[in-house]
């Protein structure tokens, strides 16, 4: 991935937090006829290795895992907020009016080595952990045990658990940091906006603040 250094994450815990805070990931991988796409939930193990594991599960239907048992070789994209800027938001317009639309986002890749799991136990395991982390903010959280028992296992005998052995991370925070003139303009009008622009506001205020509240360094 292109990463200017004003953009780049290399701190290993900056880049886990991106990945807890992102979406599905779109796991990309080669395949007889070309590249396989897929977008799955994943979770994140961060004990399991020098840098951590990735754990998800696709439909059986899916022929992809089959590809990953020949082709191991994989890239999980996770992308985090984004949003449209528009070029009116910047003051600096007005002095010479050389300013053009861009896009704010952040985004992880992560390469690896797919293993491919079968085991029912491995993926009950899998599924109880992935229900557990996003039901948990919910008033009442539905659990794996509101359901029939002989139906949870019906379910699982119909995916197939992908682990990936993460061997390289890269991320990329584009936040506005190389228009320091225009930055709060810019953050002000998305903190007003959709739900999505808020949360590309958000991360362009927490990416400036470090834990203490110091301006990072590189603005």
């Amino acid at each position: 991935m292109f990463r200017p250094p004003a953009y780049d994450v290399t701190d290993q815990e900056d880049l886990y937090g991106l990945i807890d805070r992102g979406g599905p990931a779109h796991l990309v991988s080669s395949g007889e006829d070309g590249l396989d796409a897929s977008v799955v939930p994943m979770l994140l193990d961060r004990r399991c290795g020098p840098l951590g594991t990735l754990c998800r599960h696709v439909a059986r239907a899916n022929p992809q895992w089959k590809s990953l048992e020949a082709a191991p070789a994989t890239l999980a994209i996770i992308p985090g907020a984004d949003a449209y800027i528009s070029p009116s938001w910047y003051p600096t317009k007005a002095q010479a009016g050389k300013v053009v639309p861009t896009w704010n986002y952040t985004v992880v890749h992560v390469h690896g080595e797919a293993m491919v799991h079968h085991d029912v136990d491995w993926l009950a395991s899998l599924v109880r952990h992935l229900t557990d982390r996003h039901e948990a903010h919910r008033p009442e959280p539905w659990s794996v045990d509101d359901a029939p028992t002989e139906f949870f296992e019906t379910m699982l005998r119909g995916i197939v658990g992908i682990e990936l052995r993460i061997t390289r991370l890269e991320g990329k925070r584009k936040l506005s940091q190389n228009r320091p003139a225009d930055w709060e303009s810019v953050r002000s009008a998305l903190s007003t906006g959709t739900a999505a622009e808020r949360d590309v506001a958000d991360a362009m205020l927490a990416e400036r603040m470090d834990d203490t509240g110091d301006e990072r360094g590189g603005m």
